[in-house]
């Protein structure tokens, strides 16, 4: 280390001298002219200085702003689509009842959100029966961000469909115009708004990718003439509005078919058609009447058990079109114990009917009152049996 260190004081002792010897040779050369002024010393412009040192204000210039000229003539119908339909998307709240040990009394709190929309200027709002299953208490949120309390007017699980009221004083409310989706054809445009993951008032666009879907209720029943659509729709979308081109009603935007949760490009809405047969009675009377056979049927497990195709029929509602017409129920034999097989219902208006959902289908598509055409098996032979729709219990 010593011999390192003398080293290095030797050589700065040999520069020292080398180098005032070369800066007074520099002043002798600038002096008689022999080195140019300009080319002597090199100046920087500006003085060098640190990071955080001032600079000299210079006046800035503006971007160069492009004209952007006429939106196109679908931007500015999707623009007025989402503007005139906006004010009648609402937010909703479910609320939940939750008691705390701690403070000893029961906090209201929210449990989940979705969509839905003003079906009329009294403020009835219609969202999707998920939305709201099993609430204490809902509020909805206006388009301009008022909130509301609101109680459930009645509900209808086998269409996944709910209607709530508000009391919103001093306030316009505007409902949405109601369409039809019988004459839907895939790929026409459809826009779906409402509040995904909480968002505000949100617009996706996209087509009808198709029709005469079927999906499972809440109920377990199912819905038949779905729209499938690849606008996108995702937790928090449900009970909102899907609309056409024109700006009317549809459908009601419900589920997605994606493993992860978020929209994977197919949704489903159920049909406003089935929205609007449902919706003006559960206003007026809280309730929707269903036509039906007047029976009970099995659910497919004893079909199963014992290798029947069709519905089984385990008993009949006295006074109904079934008990009218004669069908047999399940009956216990009393002398001997034994289960006798009831009829067995095999085609309705000549639809084979292979299982429960089925006659849930077929039953559907008719009216209270309307006369159906029941084929059951009996006893080993067919038989036909005229059977008037009754309202289900």
């Amino acid at each position: 280390m010593r011999g390192t260190s003398k080293a290095v004081l030797v050589l700065f002792l040999l520069l020292v001298p080398f180098s005032m010897a070369l800066g007074a040779l520099l002043v002798v050369a600038l002096q008689r002219g022999l080195v140019p002024d300009d080319a002597a010393l090199v100046v920087p412009a500006e003085p060098v200085r640190g990071p955080d040192a001032p600079r000299p204000s210079r006046p800035l210039e503006p971007a160069v702003v492009a004209p952007r000229g006429d939106l196109s003539e679908a931007e500015q119908t999707t623009v007025e689509i989402f503007r005139n339909a906006a004010p009648s998307v609402v937010f909703i709240t479910k609320l939940a009842v939750r008691f705390d040990p701690l403070r000893r009394n029961a906090l209201t709190v929210p449990e989940g959100t979705g969509s839905g929309f003003l079906w009329d200027a009294e403020g009835h709002v219609v969202t999707n029966f998920h939305v709201v299953a099993g609430a204490d208490g809902a509020r909805v949120t206006l388009s301009d961000q008022s909130v509301w309390p609101a109680e459930l007017v009645g509900a209808f699980p086998d269409k996944d469909v709910a209607v709530l009221k508000i009391t919103a004083k001093d306030i316009a409310l505007q409902a949405l115009p109601v369409g039809e989706s019988a004459d839907l054809e895939v790929g026409q445009s459809v826009f779906a708004i409402g509040n995904p993951f909480g968002l505000d008032h949100t617009l996706s666009t996209g087509v009808i990718s198709g029709v005469g879907r079927e999906i499972t209720s809440i109920s377990g029943r199912p819905i038949q003439g779905v729209i499938q659509t690849d606008a996108a729709i995702n937790p928090g979308n449900s009970g909102g509005p899907l609309l056409d081109s024109a700006g009317r009603l549809i459908g009601v935007n419900t589920a997605i078919y994606s493993p992860s949760g978020a929209s994977a490009g197919v949704g489903f809405a159920v049909p406003v058609d089935a929205v609007a047969r449902v919706v003006p009675q559960l206003i007026a009377t809280g309730r929707v009447e269903r036509p039906g056979l007047g029976i009970q049927i099995d659910e497919g497990q004893l079909a199963r058990r014992l290798g029947v195709r069709g519905a089984v029929v385990l008993g009949v509602v006295p006074g109904s079109g079934a008990a009218r017409a004669g069908l047999r129920p399940m009956v216990r034999d009393a002398r001997s114990g034994r289960v006798m097989m009831g009829d067995v219902i095999v085609a309705v208006d000549g639809q084979d009917i292979d299982s429960t959902n089925d006659l849930y289908r077929a039953i559907d598509r008719r009216q209270i009152g309307d006369t159906a055409t029941v084929r059951v098996l009996r006893e080993g032979s067919v038989t036909e049996l005229q059977v008037e729709l009754t309202p289900l219990p």
